[in-house]
C-alpha cells in the first residue's frame, strides 16, 4: 500500500521532470501534458492496490510514454503534421527540467503567457487554478495556453538551455516569472482573500528546483532566500476573522524559523562571494532583518533603510522609494519619511498604499484631519475587503482622537 500523500509526493518530485522528458521525446507540450496527467491518473488507481513502485519516476515515465504513443496513433496524420518544437539534443537529460523552464519563460511570449505556461507545465497547477490566479475564465486560460504552445512550435523556438552569452537576459525572465507566481499568492485582487498559500508554496518549490539545477547563479539563490523569508510568515498574515495582520503585530513564535535560518545561510554565502547589488539579494536582506529580530522593537531599521537606499539605486522603483520612506521614518521620524514621499503621486497614482503610508506619517505628526483625508482616499483605492476593513479601522482611530 502507498503511504498517505505518496502520490502527492510523487507529483511534487516528478511532474516537472516527467513533462520535460516527454517534451524532449515528442516535441509537443500538449502531448506531454496529456500523457503525464494520464500517467498520474493510472498511478492513483494502481498504487493504492499494488503499492508504490521502487522507482516512481521510471514507472510514471513508462506509463506516460505508452499513453503518448497511443494518443499519437489515435490522432494520426493530423497530429504528425502539426508543428513541433525544435529540440536541441546537446547536453545531458538532467537538463530537461531547465529546458522546460526556459522554454516556458521564452521572451517571445507575453508575461502572462510565460506565467501561465510555467504554472501549468512546470508546476502542474490545473488550468482552472491558473485561470483563477490570473483572473480570467478557465476557457480563456485554456485558449491562451494553446496559443502559447502553438507559438513555441510555430515560431521555431528551440527547446534548450540558453547559451552562456544569452543566460543573463533569459534568467532574468525566469526569475521574474517565478517571483510573480509567488507574489500572486500574497497579493489578492478581490473579495475577502488575503493569501493563497498553496500558490506561494508551489513557487517556492520551483525556486528550490532552480537552485538545485543552478546553484551558483546569484539571482536564483537570492530569490529562493527572499521567498523563504516571506513564506515563513504565512500562518500569521491574517487573524481568525480573515483580516490582515501587519508584520509588527504578527506572532513571531508562529513563524517558520527553520526556513528563516536556511535563507540567512544562503544570504551569508552570497555575501562571502561579494554580492552587494543584486535586486533579490537586497530585498532578501531586508526581509532577513525582520525575520531575525526577536521583537518588533529589536528590528534594525537603520540597516533596512540602507538596503532600501541601495535597492532604489538599482531599480529606480517608486514602490521601493515608498518602502524606503517607511524605514527612514523609523530611523529619523515621520517628518523625514513624509519628505521622501514627495514626487510619488504621479508614478503611484491609484496605489492605495501611498495614501495609507502618508496617513500613518500624518497621524504620528498629530495632523489628524489630513491623516483622515488620506485614509479615506486609501479606502477608495483599496482592492480587497480585507484592506478596506484594515484602513477603516485606522480611520476610526484617527477620528476618535
Amino acid at each position: 500500500m502507498t503511504e498517505p500523500g505518496g502520490l502527492d509526493e510523487a507529483w511534487r518530485r516528478h511532474w516537472a521532470s516527467l513533462v520535460a522528458a516527454l517534451v524532449r521525446r515528442y516535441r509537443d507540450l500538449g502531448v506531454a501534458e496529456d500523457a503525464a496527467a494520464e500517467a498520474f491518473a493510472a498511478a492513483a488507481r494502481t498504487w493504492p492496490v499494488d503499492g508504490a513502485p521502487d522507482s516512481p519516476g521510471a514507472w510514471l515515465y513508462t506509463a506516460a510514454r505508452h499513453r503518448a504513443d497511443d494518443q499519437r496513433r489515435r490522432r494520426g496524420v493530423a497530429r504528425r503534421k502539426a508543428p513541433l518544437l525544435l529540440v536541441d539534443d546537446a547536453g545531458p537529460a538532467d537538463d530537461d527540467r531547465l529546458r522546460l523552464i526556459f522554454t516556458c519563460c521564452h521572451p517571445a511570449l507575453s508575461l502572462q503567457a510565460r506565467v501561465g505556461l510555467t504554472l501549468r507545465y512546470v508546476l502542474g497547477v490545473p488550468t482552472r487554478e491558473v485561470a483563477r490566479l490570473l483572473l480570467v475564465s478557465e476557457s480563456t486560460m485554456a485558449a491562451r495556453l494553446t496559443r502559447a504552445r502553438g507559438k513555441l512550435s510555430g515560431a521555431g523556438i528551440r527547446y534548450r538551455v540558453p547559451d552562456p552569452e544569452e543566460l543573463p537576459q533569459r534568467l532574468a525572465a525566469v526569475t521574474s516569472v517565478v517571483y510573480l507566481a509567488f507574489t500572486r499568492g500574497y497579493a489578492p485582487r478581490s473579495g475577502d482573500d488575503v493569501v493563497e498559500v498553496d500558490t506561494a508554496a508551489e513557487a517556492v518549490e520551483l525556486g528550490r528546483l532552480l537552485h538545485a539545477l543552478m546553484p551558483t547563479e546569484v539571482s536564483v539563490t537570492a530569490l529562493l532566500a527572499l521567498m523563504l523569508l516571506q513564506h515563513a510568515r504565512r500562518d500569521t498574515r491574517r487573524d481568525e476573522h480573515g483580516d490582515m495582520v501587519l508584520l509588527p503585530d504578527q506572532d513571531r513564535n508562529r513563524w517558520y524559523h527553520g526556513e528563516i535560518a536556511e535563507a540567512v545561510w544562503l544570504l551569508r554565502a552570497l555575501a562571502r562571494r561579494g554580492v552587494t547589488d543584486d535586486r533579490y539579494f537586497l530585498e532578501a536582506c531586508i526581509a532577513a532583518e525582520h525575520g531575525v529580530a526577536a521583537t518588533t522593537s529589536a528590528t534594525n531599521w537603520r540597516r533596512i533603510s540602507d538596503c532600501y537606499r541601495r535597492l532604489e539605486a538599482v531599480t529606480g522603483s517608486a514602490v521601493v522609494r515608498l518602502n524606503r520612506a517607511v524605514a527612514v521614518a523609523e530611523v529619523s521620524g515621520p517628518g523625514e519619511g513624509l519628505r521622501l514621499l514627495e514626487g510619488l503621486d504621479a508614478p503611484l497614482k491609484g496605489f492605495h498604499m501611498l495614501a495609507a503610508v502618508r496617513a500613518d506619517f500624518l497621524t504620528r505628526l498629530g495632523r489628524d484631519e489630513e491623516a483622515a483625508e488620506q485614509y479615506r482616499s486609501a479606502i477608495e483605492l483599496a482592492d480587497t475587503d480585507a484592506q478596506r476593513r484594515f484602513l477603516a479601522d485606522r480611520l476610526e482611530r484617527v477620528a476618535a482622537r
